[in-house]
């Protein structure tokens, strides 16, 4: 086979939706709140890509809302959009992470894990969530609240990510990483913080 057949063969997309699944899409749905919202008649990605670029700050107003995300906007939406990389997306926003990421109800799994010794669980949101819960509770109970840092020396587990959502929905930092495990074990006397 020649190089020519080849690249003949691979410039043909190897899929395309139906078109339902089109009309089922995340981006149609999104296209048409746009339209409802901004009182427009875009079609077509290329239309609504070219309306993101031109009307910058509606558009990420609308991404916000689309998604459902839990939190204050904040007054402005996109600063500094002269640079990019560099432009700032709500840069006065508030929103809790692990309220964000926790905001999905129900059975479905939330983490699959599986270890090196091919140990393997599962763990719906719900109980993803009770888990979190739990740890809340107690981190708060320690005293554990905004602003304080948190530093963990355990494996990357289910529970870990549990931790590390407890930690972040009250507005703590969390860290767990070999580094940080280095300095710790080397330097048992270092000053740490209890908060």
């Amino acid at each position: 086979m020649s190089m020519t057949a080849r690249a003949d063969t691979t410039s043909q997309p190897l899929w395309h939706p139906s078109p339902e699944r089109v009309a089922n899409s995340q981006l149609v749905a999104f296209q048409a709140e746009v339209n409802r919202r901004h009182g427009l008649n875009l079609k077509g990605y290329r239309e609504l890509h070219a309306w993101s670029v031109a009307q910058t700050a509606d558009f990420w107003d609308c991404v916000w809302d689309f998604c459902g995300i839990v939190g204050e906007k904040g007054e402005r939406r996109l600063t500094e959009t002269d640079s990019m990389p560099g432009a700032r997306f709500f840069p006065d926003a508030k929103l809790n992470f692990a309220e964000n990421l926790l905001s999905k109800p129900g059975a479905g799994d939330a983490l699959i894990f599986r270890d090196e010794d091919n140990l393997a669980s599962r763990m719906s949101w719900k109980e993803l969530t009770e888990l979190v819960s739990r740890l809340q509770q107690a981190l708060r109970a320690y005293g554990v609240g905004q602003g304080d840092r948190v530093a963990a020396m355990i494996p990357n587990l289910p529970e870990t990510v549990a931790l590390m959502l407890a930690v972040t929905s009250l507005g703590a930092i969390f860290s767990e990483n070999l580094r940080q495990r280095r300095r710790l074990l080397v330097q048992p006397q270092a000053h740490l913080d209890h908060r």
